[in-house]
């Protein structure tokens, strides 16, 4: 049998997790044991679920610098970034545990005088849950909390760069849910297949890259199966000429290094409207360059290293074939044991450059020059993806106009692209996205089936 094995990115000789892979009879296992629990786990009373999440959250709360400890070891988060990550997930099913008591169907005027009408809320079944690692904790709880919730069964199956916080996951759960209601399993390709055929499972629930996801996609719809995809993104923070310079520069480059830019939301591309130009470049510069790269251990540590040395040397790969101008990084860092790539700014003309057109995945990000509000907005636009966008502006009007205009899921103004509000819906359009969006009250479209029910 084969061993999933993950390492520490900052110390790679160091072993972090081992586990057999998962094979096809384990899944057929799971999947059946989860459907014959999801039955009476949705027959529960809401507030018995929602009781269950809250000690579950209690349970992750009580372990919480362990767990922050083992998010750093594992993926080389910074120490700070998965302090973050354990809290924000304890929220999640905190939330949740709520949501569970929110009124579950509406009432409808019926065609007879002593009838009813009534839409009514019901589980979907077993969902299987097909995670990456660079949020080991939080996105197995944003997906886990509302399936769990309205009464589903889940099969985790997370990435293997991440199966000792899974684990940990997977373990607290079943210290507080019935037997049966979630399931871990580990393993590459062909376990994530054999879950996503189960004629057990109903629903699919993804998150990672494009070409995988529409793969995923295309699997469960030819099962006929519910599918949501959270994918990639090529994120643009758009700088006006009207922007506090020094806010956007200090934001923007917390949002291209933040966990080594290895965020979905992370921005890839920052476009500046002339005449800032120059001096916006020069500033957002120096801004990459007084980053504290090193240890993610250690407490002052703001960008760690890539995930393993596979990514590093995609991310380096990019950046040398790009046709434009390095203005500061672009280099492995010397001396450190790890795959550490220095921020990175590449100065760019041509809208076909490999940093526009594709999604690194690391600590870079491509600037493009705007002579105009409506270049600036045509060149946002550009792509495939459209996950979220940032624009800095003091101007109400130019703000309005790009939250109407941008083709994403998600705008901000004179903020990061990077982060999320758990109880606001998350998602993108065209490649970055199929299916609905999570989080927040958008999370129950998914997890939930209506059933229209007539009482004459």
């Amino acid at each position: 049998m084969t061993d999933i094995v993950s390492v520490n990115p900052a110390r790679p000789l160091l072993e972090i997790a081992r586990m057999p892979a998962s094979n096809t009879q384990e899944v057929d296992e799971a999947a059946r044991r989860g459907a014959e629990a999801q039955r009476d786990w949705a027959r529960l009373p809401a507030s018995e679920r929602g009781r269950a999440l809250m000690a579950f959250a209690d349970r992750l709360s009580s372990d919480a610098e362990s767990l922050a400890s083992l998010i750093c070891d594992e993926v080389g988060k910074p120490i700070g970034e998965a302090r973050a990550e354990v809290v924000r997930s304890v929220d999640i099913l905190r939330y949740y545990a709520g949501l569970a008591m929110l009124p579950d169907g509406e009432t409808l005027p019926s065609s007879t005088a002593r009838g009813w009408l009534l839409s009514r809320r019901y589980p979907v079944g077993v969902i299987g849950m097909i995670t990456p690692w660079n949020f080991p904790l939080a996105i197995p709880t944003w997906k886990a909390a509302p399936a769990l919730a309205y009464g589903n069964a889940v099969l985790l199956k997370p990435a293997s760069s991440a199966i000792g916080v899974a684990r940990r996951f997977a373990a607290a759960a079943q210290e507080i849910l019935p037997d049966g209601i979630l399931h871990m399993l580990t393993g590459e390709r062909d376990v994530a297949e054999a879950i996503i055929d189960h004629a057990s499972v109903s629903a699919v629930s993804f998150t990672g890259s494009t070409v995988v996801g529409r793969s995923v996609a295309a699997r469960a719809g030819a099962r006929g199966v519910a599918v949501q995809c959270e994918m990639g993104g090529q994120n643009p923070s758009v700088v006006l000429r009207d922007a506090d310079m020094e806010q956007a520069a200090s934001t923007i480059a917390t949002a291209i290094t933040g966990y080594a830019g290895q965020k979905c939301t992370a921005t890839s591309r920052v476009i500046v409207e002339d005449p800032l130009g120059d001096a916006f470049v020069d500033l957002l510069a120096d801004r990459l360059k007084a980053l504290k790269v090193g240890d993610p251990a250690l407490p002052g540590t703001e960008v760690g290293p890539l995930i393993d040395a596979a990514a590093r040397q995609s991310v380096l790969a990019a950046v040398a074939s790009s046709s434009g101008r390095t203005i500061t990084g672009g280099t492995a860092v010397d001396g450190l044991e790890g795959f550490y790539v220095t921020p990175t700014l590449v100065d760019v003309s041509s809208s076909r450059d490999v940093l526009i057109e594709q999604e690194v995945f690391g600590p870079v990000a491509a600037v493009v020059r705007a002579r105009s509000r409506e270049e600036a907005l045509g060149l946002a636009n550009y792509g495939t993806y459209g996950l979220v966008a940032s624009v800095f502006t003091s101007d109400l009007e130019a703000a309005m106009t790009f939250c109407d205009e941008l083709q994403v899921g998600m705008v901000k103004i004179n903020a990061p692209t990077s982060g999320a509000d758990f109880h606001a819906p998350f998602g993108g359009s065209r490649a970055s996205a199929l299916g609905p969006h999570e989080q927040g009250l958008a999370a129950r479209e998914f997890f939930t089936q209506r059933r229209t029910l007539t009482l004459a």
